[in-house]
């Protein structure tokens, strides 16, 4: 029986906020509010839930065939055509790489152009704020490297000289990493992340470092200490949290690509609000280390990019095994195996129906018409049904709120530092107990197995990316943000099953509501099977014709009018 419901939870703005959240953090008074939060969110529910299920404190599914090499850098442009800008006009990596080999531009100029258009997206009513930090000289001292690889035909891959950014969750030479906040990041990282080095190698100029929800507690592009990030496609309008900035920088044509993290949906959501595409790889499939430590057992790395292919090639330069990160030693060889196969012969491609149309009439029709041409390009339909969807809601909720509120439990003296609305979430973690905890990772035993189970009849679940497309950001919220969990429910509906059983999942545009903003679907697989995702997401994009946000400036960056 389908259980999940929207959420009446209220929204909080300003001064209200600030209030609510002073009540919630002192500990006399807190308990005249938290309770009824904690009720509304279902942790009763999980509290009295019988289990002969033992704790999976990490869903790690160990492969018998371990890799021990990452892939190999992409050297060549696939081997498929290009699609016209009719249909896909934002810049792709190949057209970097295609502009360069054919002398048509430098990294170096290139390195100009980004570097005119992130301070451009900062003078828009209201700014972009994609970007936390951005070193001009570091960009161009990197552009002119690769300018003279590229010269002297020692080009690392086929990213050579391509503008990528990392979301600020990650390290970064010569940046800190603040994950978002005031206080962490008193120091510039001492080395890059795994992620990030694996890209500087391959020959990607880095431009910065991405703005995102502070500690990546909420799904929304609030950020009091930063600056609120604005969707290109609408600056009205949210982007989607927490890798907002990743989000924001690949539409609005700053770059290709760009990392995220995702810890309930914050690849996904952004990726989807914002019309890009967002992978969240299989959990122990990309290294998490050089990141900063906020969920453990549900945190993921993975590419925001313009189109498919681009996802694929930043993927194969960052999956793998990495000595540094354990749980990456555990997994098959990542592979692209026919990921850009132009059809879906044999795929079997499940849908709950009452799941899949939980959200507005707009996002579901549009994900109907997906749906119908996937059959006509072979794919076989098969309704399932997925049990406690609920109940795994409310364990992924503990789990990441727990684990995030021991993530800042060491600075007590920087309380004051937090925005009202982190400290509001901070505080619905804090009161809950090991016991909730035990009893989610319970939960997310039996979730594991329900999966499995439905899994052996198809080899990927089809849902809408969000529940809602992205709402405009009301005007009382911009002095102090806001807190709208209700909200963040509809955005979370169809995400946190991949963060609490570790499945991967892929978000792709699927065209736009009357307004003209993005709207997206999720295909999520079996563990480890990432390249079959992508091929869900290739031959949506074949049907799906895209449109440039307002604010674009890729167009400038290569020169294609």
């Amino acid at each position: 029986m389908y259980d999940l419901k929207s959420l009446n939870l209220p929204k909080l703005y300003g001064g209200v906020l600030k209030f609510f959240s002073a009540v919630t953090s002192n500990k006399l008074t807190r308990s005249l509010l938290v309770g009824s939060l904690l009720e509304n969110g279902g942790i009763p529910k999980l509290r009295e839930m019988k289990f002969i299920e033992e704790p999976t404190n990490f869903p790690l599914v160990i492969s018998s065939e371990r890799a021990r090499e990452p892939l190999e850098l992409p050297q060549h442009i696939p081997s498929l055509s290009r699609p016209s800008r009719e249909r896909l006009p934002f810049n792709m990596i190949r057209d970097f790489t295609a502009a360069y080999l054919e002398g048509v531009v430098t990294p170096a100029q290139v390195a100009e152009e980004v570097i005119a258009s992130i301070a451009a997206s900062q003078q828009t009513t209201p700014p972009l704020n994609a970007f936390i930090a951005s070193s001009a000289e570091d960009i161009r001292q990197q552009a002119r490297d690769s300018t003279e690889r590229l010269k002297n035909g020692q080009a690392r891959s086929l990213l050579e000289g391509v503008p990528l950014a990392i979301k600020d969750e990650l390290d970064q030479v010569p940046y800190p990493t603040t994950v978002g906040t005031r206080f962490l990041g008193a120091r510039p990282a001492a080395k890059d992340a795994t992620v990030t080095a694996r890209l500087r190698a391959a020959g990607a100029v880095l431009v910065g470092k991405t703005n995102m929800h502070e500690i990546g507690i909420a799904t929304n592009g609030e950020n009091v200490h930063h600056g609120r990030i604005a969707n290109p496609y609408d600056l009205q309008h949210d982007p989607g949290g927490s890798s907002s900035g990743s989000g924001a920088a690949v539409a609005a044509g700053i770059l290709p690509a760009a990392l995220g993290a995702d810890g309930g949906g914050s690849i996904r959501v952004p990726a989807s609000l914002n019309g890009v595409v967002g992978l969240k790889p299989t959990f122990g499939r990309v290294s998490e280390s050089g990141a900063a430590p906020l969920c453990w057992s549900v945190a993921h790395i993975g590419p925001l990019g313009a189109s498919v292919e681009d996802v694929a090639l930043i993927y194969q330069v960052i999956a793998g095994p990495d000595p540094a990160e354990p749980n990456t030693l555990q997994q098959p060889p990542p592979t692209l195996r026919g990921w850009h196969t132009p059809d879906l012969k044999g795929v079997r491609i499940g849908i709950y129906a009452d799941w899949f149309n939980h959200a507005t009439q707009e996002v579901v029709a549009l994900n109907y018409a997906v749906v119908s041409a996937f059959e006509k390009a072979g794919a076989q339909l098969i309704e399932v049904t997925i049990a406690e969807l609920d109940a795994m809601r409310v364990a992924h909720a503990i789990t990441i709120l727990s684990e995030m509120a021991a993530c800042m439990r060491p600075y007590p003296q920087h309380w004051k530092d937090f925005a009202a609305s982190t400290k509001l979430n901070l505080v619905l973690g804090q009161e809950l107990t090991a016991y909730d905890y035990i009893q989610a990772q319970r939960m997310r035993t039996r979730a594991l197995n329900i999966f499995a189970e439905i899994y052996r009849e198809v080899d990927v679940i089809l849902t809408p990316g969000t529940a809602m497309t992205a709402p405009i950001v009301p005007p009382q919220a911009l002095s102090a943000g806001w807190s709208d969990l209700g909200t963040d429910t509809e955005m979370m509906r169809f995400v946190y099953p991949g963060n609490l059983t570790g499945l991967p999942a892929i978000t792709f545009p699927v065209g736009y509501d009357a307004n003209g903003m993005p709207v997206s679907m999720q295909a999520m697989g079996r563990h480890w099977e990432e390249h079959l995702l992508l091929r869900i997401a290739y031959n949506a994009e074949l049907y799906t014709t895209r449109k440039l946000p307002q604010t674009y400036y890729g167009s400038r960056i290569l020169g294609i009018s």
